[in-house]
This record gives structure tokens, C-alpha cells and sequence, in this order.
């Protein structure tokens, strides 16, 4: 789905402005036209959305923000007020305008006779996590308690993509250095370097030629490697979103070494948070590994488990469904196994995040710890090798001068 921005007048003449979620702009006029109003004009949303390329507003929201909102809201709910008046309270106090304009379309569904369930769904950028959690507080008439649950989910979530954004903080940070350095050493340092030794004529030896050309052509076309470099950005961008580029980038994820085990880990714990807290919330198991299935970030595992919610439709238990799943670990199979046998799989669920959750953690700091030093020597072996190709000429010519 994309953002279109929506002008139009309600039926008293006032003139508004709305930013709507639809598959085309069609349906996005058809939308509000059957609502009563007259619509002027639908307009895509996004950078360059009027020519050749339409790059779309960034649509995934916060996680922090999303959680803050969640905990005021049942706070809200839970206080005994009406969700319309929850939801117009929070609408008021939000301030980040492009959450403020969903919290506006998600209040005015509402008032309108949706459920809340369908009007967050409605916009299309809300976790289907999210918006089936709802629907199945909604049924089972305990929306207070479902969110409360969701809000611990969303917390450890939070909580362990911290971890993981601090455990690679550094070596990211190393190697943006690395790159800083190098752009510097080559566009700057090296050109400089040429000019001295043109004004020794000296005779220079090939590593150095080649250094003094690699930044002679650095310098020359260096705007047009950054737009290149631009180019290539965005198509890359646009290939991760495509459904053949995420499978393509998780497969290669997955057979990364080291790395690939850990994106795993991540993932299959975070399947286990997601239906724990699905099946605590009163969802059957079918749709709650429907819902699962569709929330993987990892397309490998999403497809695995789309089929074996089909497996468990025709009467297979949890566990020997998800066993066939290739990437699927074993321990995590016999562990669900366990909770199916004693009639426990909703904490079964929970231990299983919890193990792959700190198991993650130990492997994530052990190759950290490993990658670091990988980098440092890349760095000094780079910067030694640009350094000795400068200064090689000079030794040579010392060493000439001394002979003299």
C-alpha cells in the first residue's frame, strides 16, 4: 500500500487535508467519497512523487514511540473511558504528525462504527501482530488484557534490539572510520604527495605510481563515484523491498558464517514471543501461526511456518509441523514438543524465547569480539600500505643522498 494525501470538504464546506494509506489513488478517492465528502485531489506522498521515480515516505513506525502510545492507551482504557475518547485524548497530545494524522483516521473509523481492530488494519502500516492481537481482545471481550500482553512484547522486543544495536555499534563505527580515513588519505593526502614528487622528478617505484594514480582518479571522479555510489543506494533499496530481494537477502543472511546462526536464533525467538503471545490472548493456534508467519522478517522461516499452520489445519500437532521446516532448530521442536505433551505450550513458548534470547546475546558478543580485531588489523594493514607507498620514494632518495 501506498501514502496518498487526500484534499477534500466535509459537508459543511470545510476544507481538510488527510494523509490515507490505499492500493491506488482510485481507491483511495472511492474511500472518502463514500463517506460524504467531495474530494479534490489525490496525490501520491513521497519524495519525487510527481515524476519518474516515487520514493515513499519512510512508513514503519518507532518501536519506542509505538510502545509509548500502547501503554497510554490502555492506561486510558483500562481508567474506564470510552476508546473513542482514548483515542482523541491521545490524537491531541501526539506530536509526531505523520502518527497523528493515522491516530486522526484510525479516531474518525472508530466514531464512524468500525472496530478498532479494522480501522487500525485499515491503515496499513500498523504489526498485523498488532491488529490481530486486537481482533482477538475484541471477541474474547478482554482488549485490556491482550494489550497488556502485547506491551510486554513489545518491551522485550525493545529490550533486544538494544542489545543488539549496541552490541554492533562499535565495529559499524570502526568501519565507518576505515571508510572516513581511506576518503581522505586518497583525495587528500595522496594528491599532495604527487605534487612533491613532481617537483623532485624523482624516479618512483610502482607501488607508488599506483598509489599517486588511484588518487589522481579519486579526485577527479570522486562526485561522481558519491552519486554512483547514490544510485546504487537506491536501487538497492528498492530491490530489498521487492519479495525476490528479501528472499534473496535472507538467503544470504542465513549462509553467512558466524552471522547466519545468529539471525537464526533471533528470529525463532522471536516467533516464540509472538506466539506466546498470540495463544495467550485467547487466538487459536492456526491463526496465531498465521499471524506469525506473515510478521517474520526472515522469509525463509515465514514460509516454513505458513505451511505448517496448513499442516496443523489438517490435524498435525505444533511441533512435528514445525520439524519439518528445514532451518527450524531441533531444540526448539523437542522443547514445543515438551509443552504440547504436558499441556503447557504457552510458557514452553516463552522458555524457548528466553533460551534463543540470551543465546543470541553470547553469540552476538563472542563475534563481536572477534570482528574487532579483524577490522583494527584491516585498518593498520590499509593505512600501512598507502604510507609506505608514499613515503618509499623519500627513504630511496635519502638513502641515495647518503650513498653520495
Amino acid at each position: 500500500m501506498s501514502e496518498f494525501v487526500i484534499k477534500m470538504a466535509d459537508e459543511r464546506g470545510h476544507v481538510l487535508e488527510q494523509v490515507e494509506h490505499a492500493a491506488s489513488e482510485g481507491e483511495a478517492r472511492e474511500r472518502y467519497a463514500r463517506q460524504g465528502f467531495l474530494v479534490y485531489s489525490v496525490k501520491p506522498r513521497g519524495l519525487l512523487a510527481g515524476g519518474a521515480i516515487a520514493l515513499p515516505r519512510r512508513r514503519r513506525l518507532k518501536l519506542d514511540q509505538f510502545l509509548i502510545f500502547n501503554q497510554q492507551f490502555v492506561t486510558l482504557v483500562k481508567a474506564g473511558l470510552p476508546i473513542i475518547t482514548a483515542l482523541e485524548l491521545l490524537r491531541a497530545r501526539q506530536r509526531h504528525p505523520h502518527f497523528r494524522s493515522l491516530l486522526e483516521n484510525i479516531h474518525r473509523r472508530v466514531k464512524g462504527g468500525e472496530l478498532l481492530s479494522e480501522a487500525v488494519e485499515a491503515q496499513g502500516i500498523f504489526p498485523r501482530l498488532y491488529t490481530t492481537t486486537l481482533l482477538a481482545g475484541e471477541k474474547a471481550g478482554n482488549l485490556e488484557e491482550v494489550l497488556n500482553r502485547y506491551i510486554a512484547f513489545q518491551r522485550m522486543a525493545l529490550s533486544a534490539r538494544r542489545k543488539m544495536t549496541a552490541a554492533l555499534f562499535y565495529p559499524a563505527l570502526l568501519v565507518v572510520m576505515v571508510m572516513v580515513m581511506l576518503s581522505f588519505l586518497v583525495t587528500y593526502v595522496v594528491p599532495q604527495f604527487a605534487k612533491l614528487f613532481e617537483q623532485l622528478r624523482a624516479q618512483l617505484p610502482p607501488l607508488t605510481v599506483f598509489m599517486l594514480s588511484v588518487g589522481e582518479a579519486a579526485q577527479k571522479y570522486f562526485w561522481a563515484f558519491l552519486l554512483a555510489l547514490a544510485i546504487a543506494g537506491l536501487l538497492a533499496w528498492r530491490w530489498r523491498q521487492s519479495e525476490t530481494g528479501r528472499e534473496q537477502l535472507d538467503r544470504l543472511r542465513m549462509a553467512t558464517p558466524v552471522l547466519g546462526a545468529i539471525w537464526l536464533k533471533y528470529q525463532v525467538a522471536i516467533f516464540a514471543r509472538m506466539m506466546s503471545t498470540l495463544l495467550a490472548g485467547g487466538l487459536p493456534l492456526v491463526p496465531a501461526l498465521e499471524t506469525a508467519g506473515v510478521s517474520m522478517e526472515s522469509r525463509a522461516l515465514a514460509h516454513g511456518i505458513l505451511q505448517a499452520a496448513q499442516r496443523v489445519r489438517e490435524g498435525s500437532a505444533l511441533a512435528p509441523s514445525l520439524e519439518q521446516i528445514p532451518a527450524f532448530p531441533e531444540l526448539a521442536v523437542e522443547m514445543i514438543a515438551v509443552g504440547e505433551s504436558t499441556g503447557s505450550v504457552v510458557p514452553m513458548l516463552n522458555s524457548v524465547a528466553e533460551f534463543y534470547e540470551e543465546d543470541v546475546q553470547t553469540a552476538l558478543s563472542a563475534a563481536m569480539s572477534l570482528i574487532e580485531p579483524v577490522l583494527l588489523i584491516f585498518m593498520g594493514l590499509v593505512v600501512g600500505f598507502v604510507l609506505i607507498a608514499l613515503y618509499l620514494p623519500i627513504f630511496t632518495l635519502g638513502a641515495g643522498g647518503a650513498g653520495r
